[in-house]
């Protein structure tokens, strides 16, 4: 090993070179951007991202944030292009081809065919005057004066450019598109946001579960019923009705207080006018509810009677946090 190297300073380095050719990208940006981001937003169809080696991994994470933010697209590798894959693209579509020096064997025998039934090309390159520079309708400047490695060969700060340029066009596409955070979540129905927003109580409930007692239920009954069903509460009812609940803390209160239990029922220690919330409301109402209050359970209703208890640990087993 180098005596003389230097890990933090030559990651320093890495990232002050990447951050240079960044805000260059900046300054290379021209209406050819804007161009093509109005006819992505515009076509009918989708937009094939394509590209070889490195640049084909870039397109495959372009392509990852442009689905799941709305601009419907898919991921073409420029060599399996000429081998059937150009099967795949429609009159509609628009096509995105990645390549830093735009001049690549592969890049030149696909830009032809890509071309051939008047399909849009935005060509990302660093090369304006390339192959595909020179065949491009709209070109998205990746121009970088090297690489952030010694050699100047890795592909590092190019692809960091290719990367920031695919951001920058997802973003745009999401402000046009005014794409919300309640849009995402329908993209993205297994993650926290997705169930944060969309997931319903109904859908978590446990209707099998459902601690009850009558108003004139004993002591012992209401214990039983509490310590059963394993959540801490149990709902008083008449006819199906909410008159209250009753949770352990109850309990332990009244035991505090007198020793004589053969004449108490749960009319007598229930909370009356609990906190209930309907079926069909968002688990993060009731999560906010619960934070409200402090409190770690509520009522649930359907029709205004009874339905169940929804307590915070059912809430937390989903990964919903406030």
């Amino acid at each position: 090993m180098n005596n003389n190297f230097n890990i933090l300073s030559s990651a320093r380095s890495t990232l002050q070179s990447e951050c240079k050719a960044i805000e260059k990208t900046i300054e290379l940006l021209s209406e050819d951007f804007s161009k093509a981001v109005e006819a992505i937003y515009a076509t009918k169809g989708r937009l094939i991202v394509t590209g070889i080696g490195k640049s084909a991994h870039i397109g495959q994470k372009i392509v990852a944030t442009l689905n799941s933010t709305g601009t419907p697209s898919m991921f073409m590798h420029a060599a399996e292009a000429v081998h059937g894959d150009l099967g795949m693209l429609t009159k509609e579509d628009i096509v995105l081809c990645i390549s830093k020096s735009g001049n690549s064997p592969e890049i030149k025998v696909l830009v032809p065919l890509l071309k051939r039934d008047g399909n849009i090309l935005i060509g990302m390159t660093g090369n304006e005057s390339s192959f595909l520079g020179k065949h491009s309708d709209y070109i998205l400047n990746a121009f970088v004066e090297k690489e952030a490695d010694p050699n100047n060969l890795a592909p590092t700060t190019s692809t960091t450019v290719q990367l920031v340029l695919g951001d920058a066009l997802a973003v745009a596409l999401i402000e046009m598109r005014n794409f919300s955070s309640k849009d995402f979540a329908k993209f993205h129905p297994g993650g926290a946001l997705g169930k944060k927003l969309l997931l319903r109580i109904e859908d978590i409930l446990d209707k099998n579960n459902t601690p009850s007692v009558e108003l004139t239920s004993n002591i012992q009954k209401v214990i039983f019923e509490i310590s059963n069903k394993r959540l801490g509460v149990t709902a008083v009812i008449f006819n199906n009705e909410i008159k209250g609940i009753i949770t352990d803390g109850d309990i332990r209160r009244m035991l505090e207080k007198t020793s004589d239990l053969t004449s108490i029922t749960a009319q007598d220690i229930m909370t009356k006018n609990p906190k209930t919330i309907d079926i069909h409301s968002k688990v993060e109402d009731a999560l906010n509810l619960m934070e409200s209050f402090s409190i770690t359970q509520l009522v649930v209703t359907e029709n205004e009677l009874y339905a169940g208890i929804i307590h915070l640990h059912d809430i937390l087993k989903e990964g919903i946090v406030s």
